[in-house]
């Protein structure tokens, strides 16, 4: 399993938003590119962006923030945020994006989804953002009565290299991940997955791992944002437990 440290993007500046509420943000970082340099520099593999004001936008806001990232590390990201058409998938992928996060649009139109994984092998994800178990989308503004493993599943066939999950109601929180929702998630199809939302320390990953082993199912990674910057993870031995190197 992989860690990807979690870059949230909103005015230029690397946030952290309490439940999606864009009123509830804490500033972390003024300068996104040197914090994902300190996250190279710390061992990490994978950048996670998030265009927050694109996500409400419908297109993207922060690109000159995603494009200061790109220029300053090596280490490969994957991007989500108000990316709603093929367009703007192809622009992100030929700048050095590797791979793309589709959410509402995988809700709203899932072909253009299916038509960019047949295109870009390899590099288009979808995120199911999920309230109560069933898909929110518009940067979590609405949730729509189509559950977050149904949803999985109409991508079953389609050549996606992930499905990024992520429980609302524990974003931000420190309350732990969901597992029993992703354990579910990942039961459900055979796409990799990602877990997301609530992740507040070094135990929270253990029992992932270990829930995740004794399911049968494989984890992808997890995502964590808050728990890093507060330094209530710490990073090396997060990417030592989760590469199966030590015990919390």
């Amino acid at each position: 399993m992989l860690l990807f440290p979690a870059i949230d993007l909103k005015d230029g500046q690397c946030v952290r938003l309490l439940k999606g509420d864009m009123d509830q943000v804490t500033v972390f970082n003024d300068s996104p590119a040197d914090q994902a340099m300190a996250f190279q520099q710390s061992g990490c593999e994978w950048l996670h962006l998030v265009d927050l004001n694109g996500a409400f936008a419908g297109q993207p806001v922060n690109g000159a923030a995603v494009e200061a990232i790109m220029a300053t590390v090596d280490i490969p990201l994957q991007l989500g945020g108000g990316i709603r058409d093929l367009a703007t998938i192809e622009n992100w992928i030929t700048k050095g994006v590797k791979r793309v996060i589709l959410g509402t649009v995988a809700l709203r139109n899932p072909e253009i989804v299916m038509q960019a994984a047949r295109e870009f092998p390899g590099y288009v994800a979808v995120g199911i953002d999920a309230r109560a178990g069933m898909v929110a989308v518009e940067g979590w503004a609405e949730t729509s009565d189509i559950s977050a493993a149904d949803l999985g599943r109409k991508f079953e066939d389609a050549g996606i290299a992930a499905l990024i999950y992520t429980d609302i109601d524990r974003d931000g929180t420190m309350e732990g991940v969901n597992v029993a929702a992703t354990i579910d998630l990942a039961r459900a199809v055979s796409i990799p997955v990602i877990a997301s939302g609530g992740l507040s320390c070094l135990d929270d990953l253990a029992k992932l791992k270990a829930t995740a082993d004794q399911a049968g199912v494989k984890l992808e990674g997890a995502i964590s944002g808050r728990a890093l910057y507060d330094g209530r993870l710490d990073i090396a031995a997060a990417i030592a437990l989760l590469e199966g190197q030590c015990h919390a």
